[in-house]
């Protein structure tokens, strides 16, 4: 077992916003890419959103986590939350 997670690649992470955890156990995480533009150097913005795995239900709209790819885990599940970074203040 130890052989099998050194030989193992390194998973990726991803930090984002959680904006819903309306499923059972599901979050979906929008993170933000910022990088300029090769040709005219305009900072450039893009959204993609994760389906993240939230077995306790720890996360809640408008908090920063920290997502880990793993396998599948439904058909759009491939990432679970590692941890909750930061926690968005109640109104």
């Amino acid at each position: 077992m130890a052989e099998d997670a050194k030989n193992r690649a390194v998973r990726k992470e991803r930090v984002g916003r959680v904006v819903s955890n309306k499923m059972a156990k599901t979050l979906i995480v929008e993170v933000e890419r910022r990088w300029p533009h090769p040709v005219y150097g305009k900072v450039v913005r893009d959204q993609k959103r994760f389906y993240a795995h939230d077995e306790k239900g720890e996360a809640k709209v408008g908090d920063t986590v920290r997502i880990s790819e793993t396998r599948p885990l439904s058909k759009l599940k491939r990432w679970r939350l590692v941890a909750v970074v930061d926690k968005q203040a109640l109104d």
